[in-house]
């Protein structure tokens, strides 16, 4: 009895003294919705070839709500790779939030614009063309986070139609627009092509185009510092830029900022 007890204690202390890596089993992300769809097909690949599980989360880029993707770090939700828009990557990183020298560009985005499956494309060959379409447009769905922002605080001030376009805007997002509950979508290319019941129309105008890039990083506090590295080269390597350019994004070659 008493040296099987021996040995359950030997093994208990071997397991305990393991490095890090070998004892890894998981890392947890939080992701924004811009990198995800590419992010899904890849990841299956990653814990293939490294057997190590990803939990993911997710949330918004940038917002003062709880449930963005700063919102749940602020609150103690636990992380070890976040995943969003350089803006909201940003701000944790001058909270502190991140380990110096682990943010890396994975992928650039550009906002499109959709509509129901099946009703006429309007014009958004030009400015001009795009913003008639937007002022005829009885409703337009976009998010509250990064794309969304720069669309009502940037773009509809400088087009001069901010007063017009906001009793008609609905920042719930443009899956909306499937389910027949607004007219357009503007938002990020890969948001939109996922999405059920639209037809995607295309980029809006190059002259009023904003370029989301799309980061990852390691989060101060993470339980397994390297399986998260690991991640992060993984996403930002030449294998990923297939599913990159599938889900409507460009690869940004893994620079670092």
């Amino acid at each position: 009895m008493h040296r099987a007890k021996y040995i359950a204690l030997a093994v208990v202390v071997a397991v305990l003294t393991l490095p890090t890596a070998a004892r890894a089993q998981s890392i947890q992300v939080i992701i924004s919705g811009g990198f995800s769809a590419a992010y899904r097909e890849l990841i299956p690949e990653f814990t293939r070839t490294t057997h190590i599980e990803v939990m993911t989360s997710s949330g918004a880029s940038v917002g003062n709500g709880p449930n963005t993707v700063g919102g749940q770090l602020r609150r103690g939700v636990p992380a070890d790779v976040v995943i969003l828009s350089r803006e909201g990557l940003s701000e944790l990183i001058a909270d502190g939030r991140i380990v110096a020298g682990t943010d890396v560009d994975l992928a650039r985005s550009l906002i499109g614009l959709v509509v129901r499956a099946g009703a006429p494309r309007p014009d958004i060959s030009s400015v001009e063309a795009f913003k008639q379409t937007l002022l005829r447009a009885k409703s337009v769905a976009m998010t509250s986070s990064t794309s969304g922002v720069y669309l009502t605080k940037t773009l509809f001030p400088k087009l001069g139609i901010a007063d017009q376009m906001e009793g008609k805007i609905s920042t719930s997002g443009s899956a909306a627009v499937g389910r027949g509950e607004a007219e357009i979508g503007i938002q990020q290319v890969s948001e939109l092509l996922p999405l059920a019941g639209v037809d995607f129309v295309g980029r809006i105008p190059e002259e009023v185009q904003y370029v989301t890039t799309y980061a990852a990083a390691v989060v101060t506090g993470a339980k397994d510092v390297e399986a998260s590295k690991r991640l992060i080269a993984f996403l930002s390597s030449a294998g990923a830029d297939a599913a990159i350019v599938k889900s409507g994004m460009e690869p940004s070659r893994g620079q670092k900022r």
